[in-house]
């Protein structure tokens, strides 16, 4: 996929990452699929950015989970973000997306949505959608900017009570 200055997609000569590939970026940087040997510095990077982080066990059985995929960016040998998305029957499911805290606003999270929603779409993408908590401006914003609508909400969702938006898009646009 080609960038423009701001690091979004321009959508021509789209690469898509196959099992055992990486795909070079133009900063230098790499989106690889995550090996085993990765487990430990995802959950790290998970426990770092998300104070309601999922476990060590639950990135295992992502891991293992043959409708599962598990996306990382790497800054150089830094690990700075992953995406962890299903895709099921055409419709890609975003489970959790994290940026390294001192990472942000680089736009790895953009690059990684873009790199999967595109690997999707040679898939047979038709829609998308994925839950975000009401309190995360930044990444509701980010998905607005993607073409995500808001379809809903789930009360008291997440484990400390807060709500979630659930957030969709046709998988065409």
């Amino acid at each position: 996929m080609a960038y423009d200055d701001q690091g979004l997609g321009l959508g021509t000569g789209d690469r898509t990452l196959e099992i055992g590939m990486s795909i070079s970026l133009p900063t230098g940087d790499q989106i690889t699929e995550m090996r085993s040997e990765d487990l430990a510095a995802v959950h790290q990077l998970e426990c770092a950015s998300q104070h309601d982080h999922w476990s060590l066990q639950h990135f295992a059985e992502e891991f293992d989970n043959q409708v599962s995929s598990i996306d990382l960016y790497w800054c150089g040998d830094k690990l700075a973000g992953f995406l962890c998305s299903w895709l099921i029957a055409g419709e890609l499911q975003i489970q959790n997306l994290a940026t390294l805290p001192s990472m942000r606003r680089r736009r790895i999270a953009v690059r990684l949505l873009e790199h999967v929603i595109a690997r999707s779409k040679s898939a047979g993408l038709a829609s998308i959608w994925l839950e975000v908590r009401v309190s995360n401006t930044a990444a509701i914003s980010l998905y607005k900017r993607f073409g995500f609508s808001i379809g809903g909400k789930r009360s008291a969702y997440y484990a400390d009570g807060e709500d979630a938006l659930i957030m969709t898009m046709r998988g065409e646009t």
